[in-house]
């Protein structure tokens, strides 16, 4: 049965993740991605960690990135984040998608293995 101090940790990394995209922070993701991380990205290609963290890197095309909807399953040493995103698109529309994360622990530690993203 997952404990809610697991809840509370990945509640807290999904905040941080967000707030590393918002910011650029490479310096969070390089601590906080497991190795063999990959994304699958909103146009259906797939970023592995070196390229997700050069990504992250460079300014983010959308603007006031804002989440809701969060849930949080814990299975074992699984977890599991999905969310609703709004924001804006660099052309000043409203723009929205989901995003899941998967998070394994190993060695007392969370780190993000996997990541999608949909955007409309």
């Amino acid at each position: 049965m997952p404990s809610p101090a697991d809840h509370a940790a990945l509640a807290d990394l999904n905040h941080h993740y967000i707030r590393s995209v918002r910011e650029s922070d490479v310096r969070w993701f390089d601590t906080n991605l497991a190795p063999e991380f990959v994304n699958g990205n909103a146009d259906g290609s797939f970023s592995d960690r070196a390229a997700f963290i050069a990504f992250i890197g460079k300014p983010s095309p959308v603007s006031n990135l804002r989440v809701g909807d969060v849930g949080i399953q814990v299975v074992g040493d699984i977890g599991i984040i999905h969310a609703r995103t709004a924001y804006s698109k660099p052309d000043g529309q409203a723009g929205e998608g989901r995003y899941t994360d998967i998070w394994w622990r190993a060695a007392g530690r969370w780190r993000c293995v996997a990541a999608h993203v949909t955007r409309g």
